[in-house]
């Protein structure tokens, strides 16, 4: 290691005292839960799984409390049961994704209790997360302490440049992908030196090959290699990994790892940075739906974006760039617009000259802003757009986008560039308008 990971190391490795601390509250969480089973009668067997339980945490982990019920369980009472144990001994809450499971705090850490099956093979899995358990398993099998401590690395490097999770807004590489790196490759700097070389579509396996698949990055999961354990990495995010990898092989610095904080601009200098571009912001803005997981809500944010640059692109706005962010009241999108306003007409190409032009001919003839015209051997017509004011088309269109389908169009403010300017988070505006690589600020 270089002198800049060794010093990362001191910073990011857990304490002895600290390490203590977990271990003893983390054994009582686990002593109650068992004391809770046995006292009901439920047939579980109560186990640890995640970065506690591998020691590659980077600070107080979240504990991933996993009770593992016989695979002839009925998947009904698997639910009920083990949801209910949640409830009453983290009185916490209920989260519904692919498989339900609690979330609370003991003592100070956050929990999450997920009921599965214990299962002998992932052939055999019965549940989203049946698998889990052999990935904690796989891990502890390959990696010693030093190993652990290049898993804490890889992590904070990829915290530090913005890659870390496998969440929606994330979009990058979970914990989990981190250790299998480093099992793959041994070290920190070895995994740097390998994606310094990927590409988009880069295939590796740790455990064998599994079938063929297609995404940005493919790493057949050692536990389960008809999985693609890095399926939520998006191209993007694989790209900024690539190239943090190779200007950090370059030049090991500590902004790799802790980036400077970005500073919002102002609201006169985001306004001379959009002149300067020549372009014009507008705002979409809806209230944040209650009683969801936010990682669904992120996913449900994307799809908006998506369906609201479609439309503004359709329309001849022409989105430059746009960015999102989910706050505890509002989901907001921001574009940037090559112009928020386009003219009354534009240039509609028919039919070939060659062929029977009537329909095309009788519908225009009479047009009042000029009839048609041949040019490049088909008829041409200057015809009228269906809106000439963004905001205008966003607000009538939105409904009939295709966005998040839990977003409540009601609620939807829609504003203009300078409303944008003045209304909008300014950090949010600095993103969109200078965007610069995080270990650059």
């Amino acid at each position: 290691m270089n002198a800049v990971e060794e010093e990362v190391l001191k910073r990011i490795v857990p304490s002895p005292e600290v390490v203590a601390s977990i271990k003893d509250r983390a054994d009582r969480l686990k002593e109650m839960v068992e004391s809770y089973v046995a006292s009901h009668g439920i047939d579980a067997e109560a186990r640890f799984t995640g970065s506690y339980s591998k020691n590659t945490y980077l600070s107080d982990p979240d504990l991933d409390l996993f009770l593992l019920f016989p695979p002839e369980t009925d998947p009904e009472d698997l639910k009920r049961i083990g949801l209910k144990a949640g409830e009453d001994i983290l009185h916490g809450m209920r989260m519904y994704s692919d498989h339900p499971y609690t979330r609370g705090v003991f003592e100070g850490l956050d929990v999450d209790m997920v009921p599965c099956f214990h299962i002998d093979s992932t052939e055999h899995m019965k549940s989203a997360v049946d698998r889990t358990p052999f990935h904690t398993a796989f891990v502890k099998s390959r990696l010693d302490d030093d190993g652990c401590n290049q898993v804490r690395l890889l992590k904070k490097f990829m915290k530090g440049i913005g890659a870390y999770g496998a969440e929606q807004d994330s979009r990058g590489f979970s914990g989990y992908l981190c250790e299998i790196l480093v099992v793959k490759y041994r070290t920190f700097d070895n995994v740097l030196r390998a994606a310094s070389k990927w590409r988009n579509g880069t295939v590796i396996d740790v455990n064998g090959k599994g079938p063929k698949m297609s995404s940005a990055l493919v790493i057949y999961d050692p536990v389960d290699n008809k999985r693609n354990a890095a399926s939520a990495v998006h191209v993007d995010t694989l790209s900024l990994f690539i190239t943090a990898a190779r200007e950090y092989l370059e030049e090991p610095r500590m902004e790799f790892f802790f980036p400077n904080r970005r500073e919002p601009l102002s609201r006169i200098r985001l306004t001379e940075a959009a002149e300067a571009h020549g372009t014009e912001l507008i705002s979409v803005t809806f209230d944040k739906p209650s009683g969801m997981i936010d990682d669904n809500l992120q996913s449900q944010l994307w799809k908006t974006q998506y369906a609201l640059q479609k439309k503004l692109d359709e329309h001849s706005f022409n989105v430059i760039r746009a960015v999102h962010e989910m706050t505890d009241s509002e989901m907001i999108v921001v574009f940037e617009l090559e112009s928020a306003t386009v003219s009354r007409t534009h240039r509609h190409r028919g039919p070939p000259a060659w062929v029977d032009c009537s329909g095309f001919l009788d519908k225009w003839n009479g047009n009042p802003y000029g009839e048609p015209f041949i040019e490049d051997g088909a008829w041409t017509v200057m015809a009228p757009r269906q809106y000439t004011d963004a905001v205008a088309m966003i607000s009538k269109e939105a409904s009939v986008s295709g966005i998040g389908k839990e977003l409540d169009v009601s609620t939807m403010k829609v504003r203009g560039h300078a409303a944008t300017i003045d209304d909008v988070d300014p950090l949010l505006l600095t993103e969109l308008l200078d965007p610069r690589l995080p270990w650059a600020v």
